[in-house]
């Protein structure tokens, strides 16, 4: 086990950090995991590293603070996170190292969830305008909690390990050269988003047997990305896909979750979408219906989309067959769209455009940005081509290009 554990902080350390142009890093993590923080600190520290700001979150004072009143939740320092402002104009380095905590906000209010997670993202909107630009490293990594091992594994007295040692897994750590094994998926990942490039695909048409039968569409200079792709540093361990941002103005039909999402800690499962003109005009879930409201209306841009993304049925996560609740790894077991903020590096030049440019193209320029994973076994998408040719992108839940 200590070998892995090693292995897979060495492995946040080289791909997750970029100190070219800066030598200090926040390191954003929970409680719990304050041990292996401490040994991340270390390592940093022998490779020269001297400014490291620590934000530490406790899952505990977060749920107290939101049984609070709506006013006092709004005073509340525990979600003023300005620092993060701060160390952005230094260019610093962002390593956001995540846990689940299932349950935890079950018993809140949807609304004050809502709240506290605006509160956090308002707080630190030059870190985000940064971060959106691509003007400086940041990279999200997972770390297990106890309860979130035990709701995978039951009460197993290794469920911690083994969540762990799956992750590290999913993230090539085990690899004999985990280097080569992520310059490999990188190559693997350009080569995907070449072909797509190359098609220059006017719209894509999705099809399956939950019902999904949805079209979305695309300006001409749109740019597909991937891992590794005009990026500081690996910005997600791990990351299967490959993505671009659509004309947030041009979507069209019913869209179903495929799996549970989870949006600040709360489930939401049996998801649809309805689009028209770009816009969610009718939309419902299971369960979580409430949740689901509050989160697609926060704002106008919650109605529209800024991401499209292509992930095979038989990525390494969906062959584990598990929905781990976090979507930095469910997002890669499945085809997924998220509703908010687009990506100017998915415009051609947009990284040189004004916020009313890139909106003038098409891209959605939203706060907020929720992945939903849409993915089946028998996904089918159809694209068209700005030549107006119709190929066959995916088929039976898989690239067939």
């Amino acid at each position: 086990m200590k070998k892995i554990y090693e292995k897979y902080l060495d492995l946040i350390i080289s791909k997750g950090t970029n100190f070219t142009n800066t030598k200090a890093i926040v390191i954003n993590y929970h409680k719990e995991n304050r041990p292996l923080i401490q040994k991340i600190v270390h390592k940093l520290k022998k490779q020269g590293i001297k400014d490291i700001y620590l934000d530490e979150e406790d899952p505990a004072i977060y749920h107290a603070a939101l049984k609070e009143s709506t006013a006092q939740i709004k005073k509340n320092p525990y979600f003023n996170k300005k620092i993060w402002n701060e160390y952005a104009q230094k260019k610093a380095c962002f390593l956001m190292l995540k846990s689940e905590y299932p349950g935890l906000m079950a018993d809140l209010e949807a609304k004050k969830v809502a709240l506290a997670a605006q509160l956090l993202l308002d707080s630190r909107a030059e870190f985000y305008a940064k971060q959106r630009n691509n003007e400086l490293p940041w990279c999200i990594a997972s770390l297990p909690s106890k309860t979130w091992a035990q709701h995978l594994f039951g009460s197993d007295k290794k469920a911690y390990d083994k969540l762990f040692t799956l992750i590290a897994t999913l993230c090539l750590a085990n690899e004999k050269n985990p280097a080569k094994a992520w310059d490999k998926l990188i190559a693997d990942a350009n080569t995907r988003v070449q072909k797509l490039n190359n098609l220059k695909i006017k719209s894509l048409h999705y099809t399956n047997s939950l019902g999904t039968d949805f079209t979305v569409g695309f300006t001409p200079d749109h740019l597909w990305s991937g891992v590794g792709q005009d990026s500081l540093c690996i910005v997600n361990l791990p990351s299967y896909e490959v993505f671009t941002t659509p004309d947030y103005r041009r979507a069209k039909g019913v869209v179903y979750a495929s799996k549970p999402l989870y949006y600040n800690n709360q489930e939401i499962t049996g998801i649809y979408l309805k689009f028209a003109r770009g816009k969610v005009v009718d939309y419902g879930a299971k369960t979580g219906a409430k949740i689901l409201k509050t989160m697609i209306e926060a704002e106008e841009g919650m109605h529209y989309l800024g991401e499209i993304a292509l992930v095979p049925k038989n990525s390494p996560i969906a062959q584990t067959g598990i929905t781990f609740g976090t979507t930095l790894l469910d997002e890669n077991a499945a085809c997924h769209l998220a509703l908010g903020e687009g990506f100017p590096e998915c415009c051609q030049d947009g990284l040189n455009l004004s916020n009313a440019d890139l909106k003038k193209k098409g891209v959605n320029m939203a706060k907020n940005h929720v992945d939903l994973m849409i993915g089946t076994d028998d996904l089918k998408i159809v694209a068209e081509t700005y030549q107006g040719k119709q190929v066959t992108i995916f088929a039976d839940g898989k690239f067939v290009i």
